[in-house]
């Protein structure tokens, strides 16, 4: 085209760029559509705001002549880049097309989404991956390989620099899956998406052991067993607004605050039904997300991980308008007791809400760590040391509400006050003591209770009397540990008032590289 009026070049433009919009073709489209996923582009206008994208490298191609691949060059080569804007902010997109060549990365796809990881990293705002891809493309060998590995350095270059997130709206196997991994949040689509390292016909091969994709690397798999994903949905419209609602309750990057939202509910609503939502009988389980929703601005809570360790919940909400972080162990299950599970996920949850700046609100009622030879043998030390790590390294104000037990190490490991949170309060209906009352008394009075004509009525008797005079607040509130005793119903207010407090809470670490949380 190097002659012709501008018209042609004008219409030549115009045909390059329908053709990079027709991806793998109609026929691939067709059979993409009938898998129930949509086309890279159709993911990427739902996710954003209306007109928002700009695209960028549509006419990228790659160079690998080998295999027959000089026939089978593809306008930008299979995966779509660029920016556009989430509620009118800043973000930077990539949307694997699996209709051309499976979305399989070689070196040129790889480096596009290198380019738009760093111009993420350079502007400071999120980058969100839509993973739709085969994996590593063969016939490229060795540089398809270190394509991987460049978008791995930058996914941990920009590791509590700028929200990471993950859409696997498709497979996700081999080499491919470390990206997602290293990235914040991990979502998920029930029935089309798959994440494994190897596959079932390796898996077969190697341990004979039959399995089908949505057994091995399925969705759900993910969401409770594996902890690998964070959030899943049912279909790719309601992952990409769940995305979007993610988005509401972050900041763009690290030094920046998280958007505050008017959200109309007034910051010194009291909800009388907290007065009574703890049972009298301390052994009584209770919905601990019913506290959460009684607290939080409209009751609305974005839970994190939902289905994985449900014996502790995590999840962002709203106070007053601010973003926060809701850590709370759950007595519905497990009696809330603190697991290895439990303790990886709430530790990473708190890590990541102190690099993003998002005040940590503490709900306790644990009545110690899980006791047992598989926990033990599994590292149940490590796993509680990494929660201990996370509450101790964090310098965003931490608040902490204990609602009923906290007894042992876990009150220490749940936002104490001697892993430096800044105010907290109990319920009266907190019980803060090294153990239960029952164990404590049959150590304490372990022979006594050997010599006596009714151990079971004594023990009884003891019991109630050590829960007298030690299963309550009141203690730990003479010695400043507990900062106040409040009506439950007047939680929400006072945990705004204290947020309000500590928007200028400013701590320094001492200097170091870096820490050695204990893996």
């Amino acid at each position: 085209m190097t002659h012709g009026s501008i018209e042609q070049k004008l219409q030549h433009l115009r045909e390059l760029k329908a053709k990079a919009l027709l991806g793998g073709g109609p026929e691939r489209v067709e059979r993409q559509r009938k898998q129930g996923k949509l086309t890279a582009r159709e993911r990427l206008a739902l996710l954003l705001d209306p007109g928002s994208f700009r695209e960028i490298d549509m006419f990228v191609t790659h160079r690998e002549t080998r295999f027959g691949m000089d026939k089978k060059k593809y306008l930008g080569d299979g995966v779509v880049t660029g920016w556009g804007t989430i509620d009118g902010r800043l973000v930077f997109v990539y949307a694997q097309d699996f209709t051309v060549l499976g979305g399989s990365l070689g070196l040129a796809h790889a480096r596009k989404i290198t380019k738009i990881m760093d111009l993420a990293l350079k502007n400071g705002a999120p980058i969100i991956g839509i993973n739709d891809s085969g994996g590593a493309r063969i016939q490229e060998g060795v540089d398809a390989l270190g394509g991987y590995g460049e978008i791995f350095y930058r996914n941990t270059l920009a590791s509590g620099v700028i929200p990471q997130i993950a859409a696997i709206m498709g497979p996700c196997a081999g080499g491919a899956v470390y990206s997602p991994a290293l990235m914040d949040f991990i979502f998920m689509v029930r029935g089309t998406s798959h994440m494994f390292i190897t596959g079932p016909e390796v898996v077969k091969a190697v341990t004979h052991e039959e399995v089908t994709f949505e057994e091995l690397g399925g969705a759900d798999v993910h969401a409770e067993k594996s902890g690998v994903a964070h959030v899943v949905a049912d279909d790719e419209a309601t992952l990409l607004g769940l995305i979007r609602k993610l988005l509401s309750y972050l900041p763009q990057n690290n030094l920046e605050d998280p958007p505050f939202v008017d959200t109309g509910d007034d910051p010194l609503r009291e909800a009388p039904e907290l007065d009574t939502i703890v049972p009298v009988d301390p052994s009584k389980p209770y919905e601990v997300r019913d506290v959460i929703r009684h607290v939080v601005d409209n009751g609305e809570f974005f839970e994190i991980h939902e289905s994985f360790a449900p014996n502790i919940v995590v999840g962002f909400a709203r106070l007053g308008g601010y973003s926060v972080g809701i850590v709370a162990n759950q007595p519905a299950v497990l009696a809330g007791v603190l697991d290895i599970k439990a303790s990886d996920k709430a530790a990473r949850f708190v890590r990541f809400c102190d690099a993003f700046n998002i005040p940590i609100v503490t709900f306790v009622d644990v009545p110690g760590f899980m006791p047992g030879l598989d926990q033990e043998h599994g590292g149940i030390i490590r796993a509680g040391a990494k929660l201990l790590y996370a509450y101790s390294e964090a310098t965003v104000p931490k608040l902490t509400v204990v609602l009923r037990k906290a007894y042992g190490g876990a009150y220490d490991v749940m936002s104490s006050k001697h892993l430096g949170a800044d105010v907290n309060f109990a319920w009266p209906t907190a019980e803060i003591a090294v153990m239960g009352p029952e164990g404590a008394v049959k150590i304490i009075f372990r022979r006594e209770l050997a010599q006596a004509e009714d151990p079971a009525a004594r023990q009884k008797e003891l019991v109630d009397q050590y829960r007298e005079a030690f299963a309550h607040p009141y203690i730990a509130a003479a010695r400043g540990y507990i900062d106040d005793v409040i009506e439950p119903r007047t939680t929400r207010a006072r945990l705004i008032n204290a947020l309000q407090m500590l928007s200028n809470k400013r701590v320094t670490l001492p200097p170091k590289k870096h820490g050695n949380i204990p893996l």
